[in-house]
């Protein structure tokens, strides 16, 4: 079953009824445009709740690092969410004076000292992660935290973003906790946190919430901070921001803790485009379009997921008079983007523009077959286009030795 992101808004708001040929034709494809206006949008948003509830709101870098972009954000967020050493020198060193908080399943040995210099939260996975650096975090000053599973699913069908799946690696269970806790170890905590949601509303926070009162709603109390992890899609049309708001405060209320969320995509939703261009035209038993764009190197979350992306002037197949299976022009025959139906037949250097970019694709992408990266450009809030990055050969070739 192949899914189907929820639209932040009009994906194509950005471009203010010009056609994407005439905004982006001078742009060498494919290349990723990124959207300052979209990008302040959602920082709004963001901005309103931690203003309505006292919460605090982080970037989590692991869908969105585009650090050129974290001066458009920093003014609305509270500091950055990291999932590793690299990812936390990149939030302390491209939004300065802010917080940097970091999670990771396992930390390194060879890797921790450094990762001090960067973090004030760490976050722990396990009691035994706990018992081996949390001492070491504790004397250089940082907030300390465990990632606990409260065991409650609420995603159906996509057990690959699901933390509380039966055995995921993910989060402390109460029986973990009860087996390998000891006080001295829960002396060193300040916070818990927990991270179950994948693109959901917040009915699904509301569960999840509650599922963590009953199984660890007798040591809030004596924590200082609870962070609710990412996956919220705040910035969403028809997001419930009120039943959101009232979690904060109730927890914050309950426990009296301080609250920290940490949303990657609700960032930059529909924030960004991709746009790239028709290469071939063939038949064989439907019509199939080959574009110079690749769903497994320059948007591979469309496999993963999947899912279908959004495409400015598209339709659902058949619904309009042409339909086409999109695809990349790598070797792997399942590089098919989707199905879309267009008005008029397509033709060989057609722009194509696809939405909701911005998130775990810059981030993610890859140059499998030795297909290049696309340029990065920014729509700034002028409307003009601004390079950010451009890459060539010897990206491809340096990352696989001298």
């Amino acid at each position: 079953m192949q899914f189907q992101r929820k639209d932040c808004r009009p994906p194509f708001l950005g471009l203010n009824g010009r056609l994407p040929e005439e905004l982006f034709g001078a742009l060498p494809t494919p290349c990723y445009i990124l959207d300052e206006a979209a990008l302040c949008r959602n920082g709004e948003i963001l901005k309103k709740v931690a203003e309505h509830t006292g919460c605090k709101i982080l970037l989590a870098q692991k869908a969105f690092s585009n650090y050129n972009a974290y001066p458009i954000l920093a003014p609305y967020l509270a500091g950055t969410e990291a999932s590793g050493l690299f990812e936390a020198r990149l939030g302390a060193e491209e939004m300065p004076g802010k917080e940097v908080h970091v999670f990771c399943g396992a930390y390194r040995e060879d890797q921790f000292e450094e990762l001090l210099n960067y973090a004030d939260h760490i976050v722990f996975n396990t009691p035994s992660q706990l018992a081996k650096f949390g001492p070491t975090a504790r004397r250089a000053g940082k907030s300390v935290g465990l990632r606990v599973n409260p065991e409650c699913s609420t995603q159906e069908g996509h057990s690959i973003y699901d933390p509380c799946a039966p055995g995921s690696r993910l989060g402390t269970t109460r029986t973990q906790w009860e087996n390998y806790m000891t006080p001295q170890l829960e002396d060193l905590l300040d916070g818990l946190h927990f991270h179950t949601l994948c693109e959901q509303d917040s009915d699904a926070l509301e569960r999840t919430l509650q599922a963590v009162e009953e199984r660890f709603g007798d040591v809030l109390p004596r924590m200082k901070w609870l962070n609710f992890g990412g996956g919220h899609h705040i910035t969403r049309p028809g997001y419930d921001i009120s039943r959101l708001e009232n979690c904060i405060l109730t927890a914050r209320k309950k426990w009296d803790v301080e609250v920290y969320l940490e949303p990657g995509e609700a960032c930059a939703l529909n924030a960004g485009y991709l746009a790239c261009r028709v290469l071939d035209i063939l038949q064989n038993g439907r019509q199939i379009a080959v574009l110079d764009a690749s769903a497994a190197c320059h948007m591979p979350d469309v496999l993963e997921m999947p899912y279908r992306p959004p495409l400015y002037g598209s339709g659902e197949p058949k619904e309009k008079a042409y339909t086409y299976s999109l695809g990349g022009p790598t070797c792997l025959a399942g590089d098919i983007i989707g199905d879309y139906s267009f008005d008029s037949l397509l033709q060989e250097g057609d722009m194509l523009l696809f939405g909701d970019m911005a998130i775990y694709t810059t981030c993610k992408n890859n140059t499998f077959n030795g297909m290049p990266l696309p340029g990065i450009y920014l729509l700034n809030s002028d409307r003009k286009l601004v390079c950010l990055k451009k890459f060539g050969y010897m990206d491809f070739k340096c990352r696989l030795g001298k």
